[in-house]
């Protein structure tokens, strides 16, 4: 195994990410300054993504430790294969942080009790109870804090208090002499990203003599405009999807898709001029007229490209279509929005048709998509573009590895708050 020393700095508090993804929350923490071990994530296509931005020999972020061989895992069987190596990681490690999959509590979604997904976060807790890091910061969707069945209720079947899985996760996490943090909602939009995105954040640490001092979430809000005036972005209003993404218009030219992961005859568009400091902060120096890589526009059929624009004629872009007049339209989708240009974007999720583009007859690529998520532009997708039907229940191709992220910039403000308390309080590598 590798000392625990080796690579990092008495300035580099280090962090472990489960369900990592393809790395958005490591991402942000890198960003901040933060060091980290490794991470655990299922999917094949989502690491490998993780895997070319986070662990190429010529962009080393990740202390990896020889015993963990780096791909995809299932935290599971790292908890069964590796625990006393984990227990061995006691005293070096001062963040866990992650989000357990949320498509069982998500109302977006079917939100099934039975989903088997659901009880990752006892894997995600006993991951902690091995390594016992300093900090804790999961992230989740609202509905994880309903309790299954109707919202009402207040007792389950055997008249007990119902309890959410926000509950759980809470007492699991005090039955490990955890202080915690009541769960709150913080929403993307308000940290520079360009859409709504609200999401649950569960906060806890060990106690110590600093215990009054510890507010993630406060020292989070009072940074705020800090934060955003070092990134020269707006305090005062919010990103607009125009101020994000019109650079990658398609009126700014296209060349034949060259990536490996795409069939022939797709177009992949090219960069146009920088039009906001957004586009700046994310472009890294791409020139226009340069391709933008996972940038490949969709082959829409002429009847789709009408459809399109006669939604964009009638209805108000920024709001998703009513359920009569996706009746009247015969479309069968539950969410439908024209998007504009001039507002932040809705929550995206990982259906790329749910939106339709505020200035073209056509969906988002992936690369807009990431913009739209904060990712910046170097950073590189693999993997199928997109899968449908039943392959959708059990892959991760690109654009659901956006969707399922983390925001960077929002994970970079929350690291660097954290940072901060862990810099006041004199916590730092063992």
């Amino acid at each position: 195994m590798k000392s625990a020393s080796v690579g990092v700095s008495a300035r580099e508090p280090r962090f472990i990410d489960l369900f990592a993804g393809c790395g958005g929350f490591s991402l942000g923490f890198v960003r901040a300054g933060w060091r980290g071990l490794f991470a655990i994530e299922r999917d094949k296509a989502a690491f490998s993504t993780f895997s070319l931005n986070f662990l190429r020999p010529d962009s080393i972020k990740f202390d990896w430790p020889d015993w963990l061989p780096q791909n995809n895992h299932d935290i599971r069987r790292v908890l069964r294969a590796h625990g006393d190596r984990l227990q061995q990681l006691r005293g070096s490690v001062d963040a866990i942080i992650g989000g357990p999959p949320c498509q069982g509590f998500s109302f977006a979604g079917s939100r099934r009790k039975t989903d088997a997904r659901n009880l990752l976060f006892k894997a995600y807790v006993e991951f902690v109870s091995l390594v016992r890091p300093r900090f804790v910061l999961i992230e989740n969707v609202r509905g994880i804090c309903v309790e299954h069945g109707k919202k009402e209720r207040s007792l389950n079947r055997r008249g007990r208090p119902a309890l959410s899985y926000a509950s759980r996760i809470v007492d699991a996490l005090k039955g490990l002499g955890y202080v915690t943090q009541s769960p709150e909602l913080i929403s993307a939009c308000d940290h520079g990203v360009p859409q709504r995105r609200p999401r649950i954040f569960f906060f806890a640490y060990l106690p110590d003599e600093a215990d009054a001092r510890v507010n993630l979430f406060q020292t989070l809000r009072d940074g705020r405009n800090a934060f955003l005036e070092g990134k020269k972005l707006p305090t005062t209003r919010y990103v607009s999807l125009e101020e994000a993404i019109s650079d990658l218009l398609s009126k700014h030219g296209s060349t034949a898709c060259d990536d490996p992961s795409s069939p022939k005859g797709f177009e992949q568009g090219l960069y146009g001029p920088r039009l906001s400091q957004y586009q700046r902060m994310l472009r890294n120096g791409h020139r226009s007229g340069t391709p933008a890589q996972s940038h490949r526009f969709a082959n829409h059929r002429p009847d789709t490209v009408s459809r399109f624009r006669e939604i964009q004629s009638r209805f108000r872009k920024g709001v998703q279509l009513h359920k009569r007049d996706r009746e009247e339209m015969a479309i069968s989708k539950h969410v439908v929005v024209p998007l504009d240009g001039c507002q932040m974007g809705h929550t995206l999720t990982t259906l790329p048709d749910d939106y339709i583009h505020y200035a073209e007859a056509r969906i988002l690529t992936v690369r807009e998509y990431a913009r739209i998520q904060s990712f910046p532009d170097d950073f590189l997708f693999d993997g199928p573009f997109t899968t449908g039907g039943e392959r959708r229940k059990k892959s991760c191709p690109r654009y659901t590895q956006v969707g399922n992220a983390v925001p960077p910039l929002l994970a970079q403000a929350l690291a660097s708050a954290l940072l901060k308390i862990s810099n006041s309080y004199g916590v730092s590598p063992q």
